[in-house]
């Protein structure tokens, strides 16, 4: 296993759309998973996509830590390949959003409160459930990545963009 190095804003595989990936149980997607998974323990973060370690793949992985469970139930590690999201109704929410390919800035960002969710594991079979809440808006913005997309680009008040420091600090 290795940490791989992290794609940041600007670098063209996060502006481009990534290729489907034919065969999920292929032995070196699982070593590409074992490598992602060893990255975002490394960085800190929730969830990477195959993007974002200069892989141009549907791939992505996400836990969500009981701590930010709507239910306080943790979603584990989790690999979703070729993922396709679908809102389940209107409602959105905004919160607070980061990026290990945007380290440093944070911003706020308008995200389905729910969503279905469908792709593939690592053995080939189908995964598929609802998401609300956190989880919903982690896997959409791990989605983003496989679509070319960066949070800044959903960001609506720009008033509320900037450096995680900056923003932390108290009004003058």
């Amino acid at each position: 296993m290795a940490i791989l190095k992290i794609a940041r804003m600007g670098h063209p595989v996060l502006r481009s759309p990534a290729a489907e990936i034919p065969d999920p149980a292929a032995p070196e997607l699982r070593a590409l998973v074992a490598d992602m998974i060893e990255t975002l323990a490394d960085a800190g973060g929730v969830g990477l996509a195959a993007p974002q370690v200069h892989r141009p793949l549907r791939l992505v992985i996400y836990y969500v830590p009981a701590s930010r469970d709507l239910d306080g139930q943790e979603q584990p590690l989790r690999a979703l390949i070729n993922p396709i999201l679908t809102p389940l109704g209107d409602e959105q929410e905004s919160a607070t959003e980061g990026c290990l390919s945007v380290p440093g800035l944070t911003g706020l960002v308008p995200r389905y409160t729910r969503i279905h969710y469908a792709g593939q594991g690592l053995d080939g079979r189908p995964i598929e459930g609802e998401a609300q809440g956190f989880h919903a808006r982690v896997l959409q913005h791990e989605c983003d990545h496989l679509d070319g997309i960066l949070y800044p680009a959903r960001i609506v008040d720009f008033t509320s963009f900037g450096f995680v420091e900056e923003l932390r600090k108290p009004a003058d």
